[in-house]
């Protein structure tokens, strides 16, 4: 499945109703950014997330870890936790994996996350090892601390850049606490696809096949088949909205940048074979017009297009995997699409 990214408590210029006509059963928030702004005990008291955004179907919440390590400003990291100035007012915070574990059970989601380091994939053997191996200790530090384990499932995240000891071991670890999921971090990170595809093969055989897998921050259509041919179940990403706001259109035909001249008398539709309603109801010239003329409206249409193309596609691989078909399901939609092996890209 993919998750669509709310990260303040909304996908951007989306309805939470759109976001369920379009097909999304999950969506992600923002420990970080909500911690900070509203507040957690301030959802927690308008009766948690679900109730202060009005989305009665599933969340799943980041740990803040991420947003810590490549937001904030002058980190100190121990085995308490890591203390930080915020980015909005400088202010000084801490994070620990017990911190974490009350602002997520405060946010009330149905998925939520260990604290560990978003460690740059590139360091050195011997940083990464120290990172890999604290995170795993504050794993189990939060699920001692986790205090609403029928109703919140909490995933281990799996780290160790890529090392393959590392990686083997952080998953063990992780696996023998015997958690309801897990999510392998420290990927889409700068790597090419090549190294991250070699990581995923080396990584999901130490994880339990009766468990979900999560692959935080994939949302490129190659990489998807990629990662679920590797037995990733779980994506989400940023790329299909932030691409939507500048214009760009994931078609089963390949990328459309809709501000270009050549679509300014193009009637036809968005993507004919999606069903959702800015793809049926709207032509290329009329979303060239929203973008020329700045309307919030574009951003509206761009993103809910991209999210259902998304969404379809995982729809069809489920159906895909059922009749053992994904591998051509891969090789008809990349070929459609215009994936060029070349240079390994799609955006």
């Amino acid at each position: 499945m993919f998750m669509p990214v709310g990260t303040q408590a909304t996908v951007k210029s989306l309805q939470p109703r759109e976001l369920k006509e379009i097909g999304s059963q999950f969506i992600l928030g923002n420990t970080y950014h909500l911690w900070i702004r509203p507040g957690d005990d301030l959802i927690a008291k308008a009766g948690g997330l679900h109730k202060f955004m009005d989305w009665d179907q599933a969340i799943l919440t980041d740990s803040g870890g991420f947003q810590v390590f490549s937001l904030a400003d002058s980190r100190s990291i121990t085995e308490k936790g890591v203390t930080f100035k915020n980015n909005i007012d400088g202010s000084t915070m801490f994070l620990s994996p017990e911190v974490a574990m009350k602002i997520q059970n405060n946010l009330g989601a149905d998925i939520i996350m260990q604290l560990d380091e978003a460690v740059p994939y590139f360091e050195t053997y011997d940083y990464v090892k120290k990172s890999t191996e604290r995170s795993a200790r504050w794993a189990q530090r939060a699920l001692e601390a986790h205090k609403c384990s029928k109703q919140q499932a909490l995933f281990g995240i799996v780290q160790g850049a890529g090392f393959r000891k590392l990686r083997e071991n952080s998953a063990k670890d992780l696996a023998s606490l015997n958690l309801p999921g897990y999510a392998i971090g420290g990927l889409s990170v700068g790597e090419s696809k090549t190294e991250m595809n070699r990581v995923l093969d080396f990584t999901t055989q130490w994880l339990p096949e009766n468990k979900p897998r999560y692959l935080m921050g994939v949302g490129a259509p190659d990489s998807l088949f990629d990662s679920v041919i590797r037995g990733i179940d779980m994506f989400d990403c940023v790329l299909p909205t932030r691409i939507a706001r500048k214009g760009s259109l994931m078609t089963r035909f390949g990328r459309v940048v809709i501000t270009n001249h050549k679509y300014k008398d193009d009637f036809s539709q968005l993507d004919e074979n999606l069903d959702d309603y800015a793809s049926t109801h709207f032509t290329k010239a009329y979303l060239h017009h929203l973008f020329n003329t700045n309307e919030l409206l574009a951003y509206n249409l761009a993103s809910i297009h991209n999210l259902r193309y998304l969404l379809k596609l995982m729809e069809d691989m489920r159906a895909a995997i059922e009749n053992d078909q994904l591998l051509d399901l891969k090789e008809k939609v990349l070929e459609e699409y215009g994936y060029n092996k070349a240079n390994a890209r799609l955006f």
